[in-house]
């Protein structure tokens, strides 16, 4: 809580996304936090100016990229990160449940044996209290389960990021339908991310304008612990778990969670080309609910 990282945002509008440059305060190492790599799906066509930003705002200030985070398999945008790895060099990390959600979903996408279900394609998976570092700066990895299996809410002085295990207070919290997903087990891991101190900032990975206010992607552990419309103090684990399975039942699939997850299972890469030299992606029919 003494140091007091520099967090530069970047607001993907199309996915209702934010991704994060974390810089070190005392040297020019940074890291980047759940990029993303835009689809047109009825075209099939990507797009990585978002990504370009990032790059190009790490450049221009001579900053050095040492890490390229993912809180977790996002189901709502494609990860831009071995495209950024390629321009700016530094290593991949996720939590290690990603060998749970490759499981899951090799068998939903009818992988190969080609595919591997290990999380070799990333450069470090987390476990829960793994620590790493961005210049002089130590973070922590922290495993906040519930939204998925591999989601991990990740310490850097006094700013946290935590995936899509809460919004902003007036947006509550994610959902917990998805496989792998639980209600009582995300009750859990927000606890632990409202036992740090009140004045730690929190980062939040999507804010979805609710009352149509703009966008918004910061705010700290004592408002969302006084404010936060589904978690804030006083309302119970059994109370949450029936407000969010209910809540659950009513929304529909991400539109992009078919594309989403083929990407980034493989780490933010695409399927390998077919005999004809073309990338496909696939659509199970009749397959999730």
């Amino acid at each position: 809580m003494n140091l007091h990282p520099v967090v530069i945002a970047f607001f993907d509008e199309p996915t209702n996304t934010f991704s994060y440059i974390v810089k070190d305060p005392e040297s020019e190492a940074c890291a980047v936090v759940d990029s993303v790599m835009e689809i047109d799906y009825a075209s099939g066509r990507t797009d990585l100016s978002g990504a370009d930003k990032i790059i190009e705002y790490i450049r221009d200030n001579g900053w050095r990229l040492e890490w390229i985070i993912e809180t977790h398999v996002h189901a709502d945008h494609l990860s831009a990160a071995p495209y950024i790895q390629e321009k700016l060099g530094g290593k991949l990390g996720i939590g290690d449940q990603i060998t749970l959600v490759q499981e899951t979903f090799a068998k939903v996408f009818n992988e190969g044996t080609d595919f591997a279900r290990d999380g070799s394609q990333f450069d470090r998976l987390f476990a829960d209290g793994d620590t790493y570092t961005i210049g002089s700066m130590t973070a922590f990895a922290l495993h906040t389960p519930g939204h998925t299996p591999a989601c991990m809410t990740h310490v850097i002085g006094d700013a946290s990021f935590v995936g899509d295990t809460l919004f902003m207070p007036d947006g509550g919290t994610a959902r917990a339908d998805f496989p792998g997903g639980d209600a009582k087990t995300l009750y859990r891991s927000i606890g632990r991310v409202l036992s740090l101190p009140d004045d730690m900032r929190l980062f939040m990975c999507h804010d979805y304008l609710p009352n149509g206010r703009p966008a918004a992607w910061e705010t700290t552990v004592g408002d969302e612990r006084a404010a936060n419309i589904h978690v804030r103090e006083g309302i119970g684990e059994q109370e949450f778990v029936s407000m969010r399975q209910a809540r659950d039942a009513t929304l529909g699939m991400p539109k992009l969670i078919l594309p989403s997850l083929q990407v980034n299972m493989r780490a933010g890469h695409l399927p390998p080309p077919e005999d004809n030299g073309q990338v496909f992606l696939k659509v199970p029919l009749n397959t999730l609910s």
